[in-house]
């Protein structure tokens, strides 16, 4: 009795493929610790007063990093130096801070990275009704609103003051808010307000419209940016701000340090990417004193550039993310390291596949020779049983055209032993 099995190609598939993908799942799974985390779905960005920039520019970038999948928190603070601050504190659960350009000196930190500049700001330093000094030197004595503790504000105007030989024990600073700053020079209860914010601001357009206060420009403008080389010399035309009210009523030079975005150097590089994205949408348009084009920007900071940034400058999108949703492209991004020990397995196989291939269907056929072999030897009286046993299993063959033939053979040679021993079977004479 024929003891062979007709043939049972999935589970022959499976035992084949089987071995294949056992070191495939190895080969993930060894790789699979190499592989970078995804990034967070949420981030806090630290911003600054309600009324400023940054905390306008922390709600733009908000939707446009929602459609990315990215939850941002905006987490309003006194100002720069209170950002900086929160950035170094791991603890304080900051990801993300708009720095004032300068600031980044007070950080020992060896853990922050810049990501760009993002926009000028320029100083604007307020005079009073009846109050015209020619030079910051001759502010000595006076009542002067630096900015609210905490602020970028504050550390420039008394880094300014400082050089001039004016500080807290010849001069009353008193440390406000933008907005009450504003109202306190509007009320005459200071002598001189410093501001770095925008001109066109709601609290600084009324300060510009109002006759009794002048905006003071810099004479000395080229000495301050030598002695903080961090300040940009920014001159405003006749009537730049306010044509119609011709404002200013003269051409001025103001100083204007750079707004940046400054992170932790463990922040996930694929959000790196998407923040810059994110900038280039808000920044790049300019308007102002920012030219079109010019921001973002890797000049102008106060920490390392990231790696990551630089590259985002050099490339502008990356390559991914030119053809794919954010998720998807740092998902292949992320699974890169996984190619090499998957191509590793794959090449080898897809090289072996089409001899294996051939090698398994001709066998399909050729395995049946040795049991036609053994029936052609045998003269006992059940072997015709068996030759119809073989002849019924080889009937379920089944294999590709391109190897019908030789199935064909196989069924011609068990039809020629047939007539043979039929042949022989019968009587002599």
């Amino acid at each position: 009795m024929l003891k062979r099995k007709g043939p049972t190609t999935r589970k022959e598939l499976f035992i084949f493929f089987l071995p294949a993908a056992l070191v495939t799942l190895v080969g993930f799974f060894g790789a699979y610790p190499f592989v970078e985390p995804s990034p967070p779905r949420t981030i806090t960005i630290a911003t600054g007063e309600p009324e400023g920039a940054y905390f306008k520019y922390g709600n733009l970038y908000k939707p446009l990093l929602k459609e990315n999948g990215i939850e941002l928190k905006i987490r309003a603070t006194a100002g720069a130096l209170e950002n900086l601050h929160l950035l170094e504190d791991k603890a304080s659960g900051v990801d993300i801070s708009f720095i004032q350009g300068g600031i980044g000196k007070l950080s020992t930190s060896k853990d922050l990275i810049s990501i760009g500049s993002l926009y000028y700001e320029p100083l604007l330093i307020f005079c009073g009704p009846g109050i015209r000094p020619a030079r910051i030197t001759d502010m000595k004595g006076l009542r002067i609103a630096v900015g609210k503790e905490k602020s970028g504000t504050k550390i420039l105007s008394t880094r300014l003051l400082e050089l001039n030989g004016i500080n807290e024990k010849n001069t009353q600073f008193i440390s406000k808010g933008s907005k009450i700053s504003a109202d306190m020079l509007l009320k005459n209860e200071v002598d001189i307000a410093f501001f770095v914010s925008s001109p066109w601001a709601a609290s600084i357009t009324q300060l510009l419209k109002t006759k009794s206060i002048s905006l003071m420009g810099l004479d000395r403008a080229e000495a301050y940016k030598f002695w903080h080389h961090y300040l940009n010399i920014i001159t405003i035309p006749q009537g730049t701000i306010d044509f119609e009210a011709n404002i200013p009523d003269r051409e001025i030079k103001i100083l204007a340090p750079t707004a940046q975005l400054a992170v932790r150097s463990d922040l996930h590089p694929a959000l790196i990417d998407l923040l810059l994205q994110v900038a280039r949408t808000v920044h790049a348009k300019g308007g102002g004193i920012n030219k079109e084009g010019e921001f973002p920007s890797p000049k102008y900071i106060d920490f390392e550039l990231s790696e990551d940034a630089e590259r985002f400058y050099l490339e502008r999108i990356p390559f991914l993310q030119r053809y794919f949703p954010f998720w998807v492209a740092t998902f292949l991004s992320r699974m890169k390291i996984m190619i090499l020990p998957l191509l590793a397995i794959i090449y080898p196989l897809f090289k072996l596949m089409p001899w294996i291939y051939r090698w398994r269907m001709r066998a399909r056929i050729y395995r049946w020779y040795a049991d036609l072999a053994a029936v052609g030897t045998k003269m006992n009286g059940n072997y015709m049983d068996e030759l119809d046993e073989l002849e019924r299993k080889v009937a379920n063959i089944n294999v590709p055209q391109p190897y019908a033939q030789g199935l064909f053979h196989l069924r011609m040679h068990i039809d020629m032993l047939r007539k043979k021993l039929t042949e022989t079977k019968k009587p002599k004479g």
